[in-house]
């Protein structure tokens, strides 16, 4: 399992001290660095998914607790559906492509860095929204919120680009949510409280789709 890569440096910094701290006898600190070392380990691990087969199916973009849905709330086309989900700092924190789509657009807000978990927060905190269409035609809004601990997100994705279901689409750094508007067409199939994995989890499907590997 490769980390991400934005990781690298915080890697090599305290393995690299700790190795060198243990090695000229100072055991403390060797040990605090070996233990940053394994928290950020953990943190920007990247498993890897296998995204499960069927047509019209919507996978989770992030790991984490669902807290919110919403029905017939879809600011940016209309009618449609909201689901969020929380990433507590343990959680993987990559996140991916709820289908096969097009990125449409992006755009960054800037903004406060309450707990992502606030109901607010999604229109307070700094925030990146990412515009997809499916294979369908159909409209999907993915949005990465900073929290309270958060203080990066990152996006690696460009208008135009092709996604494939589970493909990495960007993170954010020590906790905090993902919000995806979906269409009033997607059946949700999760419900408040409910774990999920980025990329393997699926939420919902398209009517007329597949259902069968929720």
């Amino acid at each position: 399992m490769v980390p991400l890569k934005e990781g690298l440096p915080l890697l090599l910094i305290f393995g690299g001290g700790g190795a060198i701290s243990l090695w000229i006898g100072f055991w403390r600190l060797g040990v605090l660095l070996f233990g940053l070392f394994a928290f950020f380990l953990l943190f920007f691990r990247n498993p890897k998914r296998i995204p499960p087969e069927g047509s019209g199916l919507v996978l989770s973009p992030a790991d984490g607790k669902v807290i919110r849905i919403e029905e017939e709330v879809f600011p940016f086309f209309g009618e449609g559906k909201l689901i969020s989900i929380f990433m507590s700092v343990f959680d993987v924190h990559v996140n991916r492509s709820p289908m096969d789509c097009v990125v449409k657009r992006t755009e960054h807000k800037g903004g406060r860095f309450l707990p992502a978990y606030k109901e607010e927060a999604p229109l307070q905190n700094e925030r990146n929204f990412i515009f997809l269409e499916s294979q369908e035609g159909m409209p999907f809004v993915l949005v990465q919120v900073a929290g309270i601990l958060a203080r990066r997100i990152l996006c690696r994705v460009k208008p135009g680009q092709s996604l494939k279901r589970g493909e990495i689409l960007g993170a954010i750094l020590f906790g905090s949510r993902v919000d995806l508007y979906m269409p009033k067409e997607v059946r949700l199939l999760v419900g408040l409280g409910e774990r999920v994995k980025a990329g393997e989890s699926v939420i919902g499907v398209l009517e007329g789709g597949d259902e069968e590997n929720k």
